[in-house]
């Protein structure tokens, strides 16, 4: 029997009664199964002693004996202390809500003590403590995650009853592959993680769990992969043409060249939208499955391209497009803001228009009447290319053939959103099928969360940026010193240069807005005025944020492109799909409350055009021992979070989008930048992608070896493996 198979209640254990039952039903431990995967967080070495007098060298083990019992606080909030000692010293256990141990640890008492003890009036005390009899929690103990009335003492005495009573439970990984890779059974591994005899054989038994969880979900990104691309094995097409007609003339007008990480992506994508025009029947490599390089005949494009900002992807989209539409195809754009939108599609209408494409902007905000014909004209085929936001798939859009869809910045979109525009393709007038997709990210995914929740994608990257480009120079800068950045912001003025201001608040009754929190922070509103005032008055200074009207909003962005608007006070809105070349700075103020992958993207607006660009991270805390009052670029200080030090700090050293992406991962996990928290996925037991990087490599290498080897899993040795995808399968399944 599977582990997740051992349905039993706990009910069924030793001391379990109705109140235990409903405490342990309240934690989501409702099984034995359940039980058996609530995985310690961590492990307490007692087989090794450490006396009172050593309590600042780690956690105390030792036999005590209980000398007096003292009292103080009065009625309800009576508090026990015990006074106890050892060989070595003597302490006093001061013991919350827990009165009961007057009557259990009698003066003259003996018993074996475990805790955490600090110095505080004139001796060493202890209010994280536990007791047992003498030879009692020894060894290596787990630490489990705790709900109110669980104790880990209860836990402890169920879950190895748990173990004792469920037999001996089947593996779920392929014999050949717990030798190959050196890992326990599965029930050795469980005994072993959670009582573990030595810290070498608990590091092995949560590597075996760790494999394990990763193998299967590894596998079934791999099955996904399989039934998109159709596997069946057999030859693969030849390379289509590097560029259609289209591609080719817009190409052909640009001012500049191509880098060659556009160029290596629009062959990428050139070959998997290629499929529609091959000839039926035709075959994929079961190479393409760890490699990506097949297509197949009536296969959709299912692809993620991702490049740092300022890196080119949306002319890479547009020429995707020009692909669709050599093919008689429609392309919808969708992105995530209409300020990004309709900037998309201005310069959709600049590039694509001469060439006769009909692009077109479809937002919620456009009026009944034009609505009525722009929805009408798309059911006719008379628009090639339609850019927008959400509205692109409203219940009232209908595409005549719609076989591209490009969305920017993926990962502001769940996997609903996604699929309800693909569905539109589904339900095209001329042609029922799923489009193409081309996902595209300025926020690089770093590589374990690109091998989990994008690993059924193909991806292309690109990693150079447009020749000329000068890295972005960043300086942090304390609050008391803003005068010193406006100083410098002016002098970049007087050059004829362009400045942003990112504010995290609207007004300053903006505290519950979705764009930041309140607390005495600067806001763009109020900024706005001053910089107009006080700070730049010789300049025109404008104001944008998500509340302004999105005409208004467009007319302002468009001043400021075209230099008209010299200063820009702003909140995060900004961060995506602003392109003005000749903007220098940009001011971040309370910087410490972005994240990295904001920051980065805010930094990503400058730095656009030939010049020079400066980014400057103005925070909250004072510098501690600071002096002269120059701009630091040495460090945040003591007095921030943890975590603000490390975005600061890794804004300060690197320019690189993928190392930032790493270290945001790190920082925030997988679900929170993926944009999955709340999608089911990547809910694992026991495995990190990021902590277990080496292990999710090797996982994945054995789960696509097996299924390269045999797609069906039908071979007995495999047989296993589709037992325990069909009767007890770890993970659901989730679309793109």
């Amino acid at each position: 029997m599977f582990l997740r198979e051992l349905s039993a209640s706990p009910s069924e254990l030793r001391g379990v009664g109705p109140s235990m039952l409903e405490t342990l039903s309240a934690a989501g431990l409702t099984t034995v199964s359940s039980l058996l995967t609530h995985y310690p967080r961590d492990w307490e070495d007692r087989s090794r002693s450490l006396p009172l007098r050593d309590w600042n060298k780690g956690p105390v083990c030792t036999t005590v004996s209980v000398l007096a019992h003292d009292w103080f606080g009065y009625g309800a909030m009576k508090t026990l202390k015990i006074h106890v000692e050892d060989e070595s010293a003597r302490a006093v256990l001061v013991c919350f809500n827990r009165p009961f141990l007057q009557r259990q640890l009698p003066v003259g008492a003996s018993f074996r003590l475990w805790g955490r003890f600090f110095y505080k009036y004139g001796g060493l005390q202890s209010t994280a403590f536990e007791i047992g009899r003498p030879g009692e929690h020894e060894g290596i103990l787990p630490v489990y995650p705790l709900t109110k009335d669980l104790t880990q003492t209860k836990l402890r005495r169920l879950i190895k009853q748990a173990l004792e009573t469920c037999g001996a439970v089947d593996d779920e990984i392929p014999p050949n592959l717990i030798q190959s890779e050196s890992l326990f059974s599965k029930a050795e591994a469980l005994r072993t993680l959670h009582f573990p005899p030595g810290m070498e054989a608990l590091e092995k038994a949560r590597r075996t769990l760790i494999y394990e969880e990763l193998f299967y979900l590894e596998l079934m990104i791999g099955r996904r992969l399989l039934e998109r691309k159709g596997l069946k094995g057999g030859s693969t097409p030849a390379a289509p043409p590097a560029f259609s007609p289209l591609q080719q003339q817009l190409i052909e007008r640009l001012p500049f060249s191509l880098t060659p990480g556009q160029e290596a992506a629009i062959n990428e994508i050139n070959a998997d939208m290629a499929h529609y025009s091959l000839a039926a029947g035709s075959e994929i490599n079961a190479h393409s499955l760890t490699s990506g390089s097949g297509t197949n005949a009536f296969v959709p494009m299912a692809r993620l391209l991702q490049g740092d900002v300022g890196s080119g992807k949306t002319l890479v989209a547009f020429l995707s497009a020009l692909r669709a539409a050599d093919e008689g195809g429609q392309a919808a754009i969708m992105a995530p803001t209409e300020l990004l939108a309709r900037q998309h599609a201005d310069n959709a209408a600049k590039l694509l228009e001469p060439l006769g494409i009909k692009p077109a902007y479809l937002t919620g905000n456009l009026k009944s009447g034009g609505r009525a014909r722009l929805l009408a004209a798309l059911a006719a085929g008379e628009i090639d290319i339609v850019l927008g936001t959400h509205a692109l798939f409203s219940k009232d859009v209908v595409y005549r053939n719609l076989a591209l869809v490009i969305i920017d910045e993926q990962h502001r979109f769940g996997v609903t959103q996604r699929q309800a525009i693909l569905a539109k393709g589904l339900n095209s007038l001329q042609k029922q099928r799923t489009p193409d997709l081309l996902m595209m990210s300025a926020t690089p995914i770093p590589r374990t969360l690109a091998l989990t929740v994008f690993g059924d994608l193909d991806v292309s990257v690109i990693a150079d940026m447009p020749p000329g480009r000068k890295p972005v120079k960043t300086h942090l800068a304390k609050e008391s010193n803003a005068a010193k950045v406006y100083d410098f912001v002016r002098k970049e003025l007087e050059a004829g240069r362009q400045a942003y201001f990112v504010y995290p608040l609207i007004g300053e009754d903006s505290d519950a807005d979705n764009e930041g929190n309140g607390g005495g922070l600067r806001d763009a509103v109020s900024m706005a005025e001053k910089l107009s005032k006080e700070i730049f008055p010789a300049y025109r200074v404008a104001l944008v944020h998500s509340k302004i009207d999105d005409e208004e909003k467009r007319k302002t962005m468009e001043a400021f492109r075209t230099g008209e608007i010299r200063v820009l006070a702003a909140t995060s809105v900004v961060e995506v799909g602003v392109d003005v070349p000749n903007a220098s700075c940009m001011v971040i103020n309370h910087a410490e409350r972005f994240g990295l992958s904001a920051l980065h993207q805010l930094r990503g607006r400058v730095g656009r055009g030939q010049d020079q660009a400066y980014c400057f991270l103005i925070y909250s805390e004072p510098e501690q021992g600071e002096t002269n009052g120059e701009l630091s670029s040495s460090g945040p200080n003591s007095a921030l979070t943890d975590d603000g030090k490390q975005r600061l700090k890794v804004m300060l050293e690197s320019n690189d989008g993928f190392v930032i992406a790493e270290e945001d991962l790190k920082l925030r996990g997988p679900g929170q930048i993926a944009g999955i928290e709340q999608s089911g996925y990547l809910k694992l037991g026991i495995a990190d992608p990021v902590r277990d990087a080496d292990i999710l490599v090797r996982a994945r290498t054995g789960a696509f070896a097996m299924l390269e080897a045999d797609p069906g899993l039908l071979l007995p040795e495999h047989r296993r493996v589709a037992e325990v995808l069909e009767r007890a399968p770890p993970f659901k399944e989730v679309g793109l």
